[in-house]
C-alpha cells in the first residue's frame, strides 16, 4: 500500500516539514513554508538591526513579535540574527552583546538571568556526514537548552541537542558539543569542566581581585 493509500486508510495526515523539523526527524527546509517563515523573521530582523540606537522601545517590541516568548527585562545588542524566531524562548533579565546569532530549527530555551558575550552563537541545525543526503537537501536538528544564571563569554558557540545546567560559566571562544553541568565552569574546543563555581567566587571579579577592594 502506498503512503497516499495508507494516510487516506488511516484518516491522517503527513507531516509538515516543519513538524518533522521541530520533532527532529530529517526535514527539506526548501519548501514553502519553511521558507516563507524564514522570510517573515528575516523581515523584522532587517527592521530590528535598522532602527536607531535610542529606539529601545521599538526594538523590544519586533522582538516580542519575533520570539516565541521573552521574559521581563532583557537588552539584545544589535546586530541579530536568528532563522525564524517563534522557536525561541526566552526568560527574564536577559542580555546579548553584538552579533548574537540563534539558528533555532529546534526549539531553544533559555532560563531567566542569562547574559550572552559578543559573537555568541548557538546552532540547533545540522546536516549529514554523507553527501548524498546532505546534497539532496536533507537536515536535522536538536533542541538546546540554557538553564538559569548562565554567563557565555563571547564567541562561544553551543552545538546541536547540548543542554547547559543553571549557574554554569562558559569561556570566551569555547565551542560546547555536550551537556554542561550546572555550577560550573566550562572552556576550550571541545569545553571541558575546569572547575565547580564555589562560595570563594563571591569575593572575587574576573581576574581575582576582591570585589571589595
Amino acid at each position: 500500500m502506498t503512503n497516499a493509500k495508507k494516510t487516506a486508510a488511516t484518516g491522517t495526515r503527513p507531516a509538515t516539514e516543519r513538524e518533522k523539523m521541530l520533532t527532529g526527524r530529517p526535514y527539506v527546509s526548501s519548501g514553502p513554508e519553511l521558507f516563507g517563515a524564514r522570510q517573515a523573521a528575516k523581515e523584522l530582523l532587517f527592521d530590528f538591526n535598522a532602527l536607531r540606537p535610542g529606539q529601545i522601545d521599538e526594538r523590544n517590541a519586533i522582538l516580542r513579535r519575533l520570539f516565541g516568548r521573552i521574559g521581563e527585562r532583557f537588552y539584545i545588542e544589535p546586530p541579530f540574527r536568528c532563522d525564524y524566531g517563534s522557536n525561541i524562548v526566552i526568560g527574564g533579565n536577559f542580555y546579548a552583546n553584538y552579533d548574537c546569532v540563534i539558528l533555532d530549527c529546534a526549539p531553544v530555551t533559555i532560563g531567566d538571568n542569562v547574559l550572552f558575550g559578543p559573537g555568541v552563537h548557538i546552532y540547533t541545525a545540522g546536516h549529514p556526514a554523507h553527501p548524498e543526503p546532505r546534497n539532496a537537501g536533507i537536515e536535522y536538528a536538536a533542541p538546546v537548552t540554557i538553564g538559569n544564571s548562565v554567563w557565555l563569554g563571547g564567541h562561544a558557540i553551543v552545538t546541536p541537542g547540548v543542554t547547559i545546567g543553571d549557574n554554569a560559566v562558559i569561556g570566551a571562544g569555547s565551542v560546547v558539543t555536550r551537556d554542561v553541568l550546572p555550577s560550573v565552569i566550562a572552556a576550550g574546543n571541545p569545553c571541558r569542566v575546569l572547575r565547580a563555581v564555589t562560595d570563594e567566587d563571591r569575593k572575587f571579579s574576573f581576574r581575582r581581585p576582591p570585589l571589595d577592594k
